[in-house]
């Protein structure tokens, strides 16, 4: 007689997902009410939408450098995965539960972060002007991964606690949503503020590099 299947790892997950946003929404708009309401209201109406102001100066920068016809495309294509380094971790962190599984994906994003800038700096100063200006923008802008860890590490003390352990739990590494998910209205506030401040003018720059090197070529 046949045996029952087991269920496949990926089967909690699922199921979990379909139920996403069923659960009471998390009230973040509400007073602030001691220290961990306060973190996070600051996490999330602070560190993360006053992350785009500097993404919007390095761009200015790099405008104002003509990365067009130093640098190029190649160096616009390391900002675009640079933004996929911060973006990933970030949209995880405010979708899903906050556990070993995650926290692990947030420093190893953030320390290829961490390496990518290097690299990016290393690759355009031997071909555009990097001003001091601009130097310390990136300064912003490779800290603010490391600070928004460091928030969400402090809102969940018992997620470090098992990520240290190794993570015994039986949910320590599944990608779960939140009990409690964000309120879709900020969500969506922040999503806009982040394709405006950081997609289009990054998708500006690709395309403008993408014009100059078509020119060069043809000339």
């Amino acid at each position: 007689m046949p045996t029952p299947a087991t269920s496949s790892p990926l089967a909690v997950p699922v199921r979990a997902w379909a139920r996403w946003r069923r659960g009471r929404d998390l009230a973040i708009s509400a007073p602030a009410s001691g220290v961990e309401a306060a973190n996070r209201r600051f996490l999330l109406y602070g560190v993360l939408p006053l992350w785009v102001a500097p993404g919007v100066a390095d761009w200015w920068m790099h405008r104002r450098t003509k990365i067009e016809e130093t640098s190029g495309a190649r160096e616009s294509a390391v900002h675009a995965l640079m933004m996929t380094e911060a973006g990933i971790p970030v949209a995880v962190g405010l979708l899903a539960k906050v556990n070993p599984l995650v926290l692990s994906l947030m420093g190893g994003a953030a320390l290829a972060h961490g390496a990518t800038a290097l690299y990016d700096v290393s690759f355009a100063t031997g071909r555009r002007e990097v001003r001091p200006v601009e130097q310390h923008i990136h300064s912003f802008l490779e800290v603010l991964p490391l600070t928004a860890m460091a928030f969400v590490a402090c809102l969940h003390p018992e997620a470090v606690r098992a990520a240290v352990r190794g993570g015994p739990g039986p949910d320590d590494w599944k990608l779960l949503p939140k009990e409690h998910p964000l309120p879709a209205r900020y969500l969506a506030a922040l999503g806009v503020t982040i394709a405006l401040g950081v997609g289009l003018p990054y998708a500006e720059e690709m395309k403008r590099c993408l014009r100059a090197r078509r020119l060069r070529r043809a000339a």
